[in-house]
């Protein structure tokens, strides 16, 4: 019961974050709201720290993980908030989706897994033909639209990367302490960030809407989150946590649609359509590939 609370936990913060990251931006810049979350989050991750009494290990792997931990903490994320000004947040979560599509292609080239199988080239196919599907979405809404979905393309794939430098070091530290050393990195180069392009500027008043919003960001999306997405990890086969990514995108495009009107046409619907295809037909045979018996 326990687990399956966890995953439903998983799924609830997934789908809620991207909008979530849209209101926390509502009347103040991308850059006071991604700078407020990371700092909320980082005061609650080390609170985790001492908590569980955890040391932030300080050995050469360590540091270099802290490093590739910050590649998405900062570098993937600033993106992400800089593209969710331009489109809805539903694309969000579908753009992000293809991060097990992205990873499968770096691995094997960094890695030398055998990830690209005949199967597995036909749902990066599908995949491509959402995208193209969504970008002719985003230019039938305006021009900034096609530059957030390729804002959103970037920072997916940094954190595809950042994914695979972990696994690639492979320092075997606790999943707290890798996203608190690489927070330790990530927030003074967000607090530079936010005092070069916004010299440090406090916005006069925040809404209800945005307070709250940068409040849940902080404390549930980025600690609580974290926690509970490695929990069920440990206990679940890593095919089974994959799906979360296609359930995740519905939801958030359904709660994009319904609460903060959000465009959901035909060609939208079709081009997420593909996208999570491709990532079932991905799943699936990874799935198989765990199965199969050996000789």
């Amino acid at each position: 019961m326990r687990i399956f609370l966890a995953y439903l936990g998983v799924v609830v913060i997934w789908s809620t974050t991207p909008l979530a990251i849209k209101w926390s931006s509502v009347d103040v810049s991308y850059i006071f709201g991604v700078t407020a979350r990371m700092s909320i989050g980082a005061i609650c991750l080390f609170f985790l720290m001492l908590i569980a009494r955890q040391p932030l290990r300080l050995h050469k792997a360590a540091l270099k993980t802290y490093l590739a931990v910050a590649l998405q903490l900062y570098f993937s994320m600033l993106i992400t908030y800089w593209g969710a000004q331009f489109i809805p947040s539903g694309w969000l979560s579908v753009i992000f989706g293809l991060t097990p599509l992205m990873t499968a292609f770096l691995a094997a080239a960094f890695l030398n897994e055998r990830s690209l199988s005949l199967g597995k080239l036909f749902s990066y196919t599908l995949g491509v033909a959402g995208l193209v599907i969504m970008f002719d979405s985003a230019l039938e809404m305006n021009q900034q639209a096609m530059q957030g979905m390729i804002a959103m393309l970037i920072a997916t794939f940094l954190y595809a990367v950042s994914s695979v430098w972990v696994k690639q070091i492979n320092a075997h530290l606790p999943a707290l302490t890798q996203i608190s050393g690489g927070m330790l990195l990530a927030l003074p180069a967000y607090l530079l960030t936010w005092y070069w392009l916004d010299h440090a500027s406090l916005p006069q008043s925040l809404s209800q809407q945005t307070q709250l919003s940068i409040l849940y960001l902080g404390v549930i999306a980025t600690p609580i989150g974290f926690a509970l997405y490695y929990y069920v990890l440990s206990y679940l086969p890593a095919t089974t946590v994959a799906l979360i990514t296609l359930i995740t995108p519905v939801f958030s495009l359904f709660l994009g649609y319904s609460v903060n009107q959000e465009p959901l046409t035909i060609k939208i619907a079709s081009g997420t359509g593909l996208i999570l295809l491709a990532l079932a037909m991905h799943t699936l045979l990874n799935r198989r590939k765990v199965n199969k018996p050996a000789h």
